[in-house]
């Protein structure tokens, strides 16, 4: 009999996903700098600990471009128009990468394009760590209640220091102190607070 599913992160098989942080969404999106912040801050944890990282961008000749303040100018960027993030290229690069079998999902919006990404990455069989103060919508209703459904439906609602120490799991790990400069101060208040009691 299989035991309980514990969420576990290791750096050689898991992925980071960063959703669709385009310059269109910047005065739509709740708290859309601070996601921005939090989302970054992820990002060059991850690239301190070799995890590989994938970057999606909604219709981009309608909705701009990634911003720049993610600091994800070097990667490559996969367009798409549907909601979920499991395009064609982005199943190639997990493909590309068959030991994966965690995601860390950051973006928006959480009712749409978080929602149905996690949805398809479980339907493959992956864990799914929705990091909850990198994610926001346009309305603050639709993020609570997403993050409730994406809880109900098997996936992991974390933050990002959590993701981040869940990763490196050791105080001795050779890059503990380039990962914990990105965590010694709080993350900036992405309006989550108000949001826990219906998680």
């Amino acid at each position: 009999m299989a035991g309980p599913r514990l969420g576990l992160l290791r750096p050689s098989r898991s992925v980071l996903l960063l959703c669709d942080l385009q310059e269109r969404f910047r005065h739509s999106i709740a708290f859309f700098p601070e996601i921005v912040a939090v989302a970054a801050r992820v990002l060059q944890g991850c690239r301190a600990l070799d995890v590989p990282v994938v970057v999606t961008e909604q219709h981009p000749q309608v909705l701009g471009s990634t911003v720049p303040e993610l600091g994800a100018q070097d990667l490559p960027k996969h367009p798409k128009t549907c909601f979920s993030m499991v395009v064609p290229a982005v199943e190639a690069e997990l493909r590309a990468n068959p030991n994966i079998d965690a995601a860390i999902l950051c973006g928006i919006e959480t009712q749409a394009c978080i929602l149905q990404t996690a949805l398809d990455l479980m339907g493959r069989g992956l864990d799914v760590h929705v990091v909850a103060d990198a994610c926001s919508s346009r309305s603050q209703v639709d993020r609570a209640v997403a993050l409730g459904r994406l809880r109900q439906s098997g996936a992991f609602v974390t933050t990002s220091e959590s993701v981040l120490l869940l990763l490196l799991r050791d105080s001795r790990h050779p890059r503990f102190r380039q990962v914990l400069q990105l965590i010694k101060e709080p993350a900036p208040d992405s309006g989550l607070l108000p949001l826990l009691g219906g998680l």
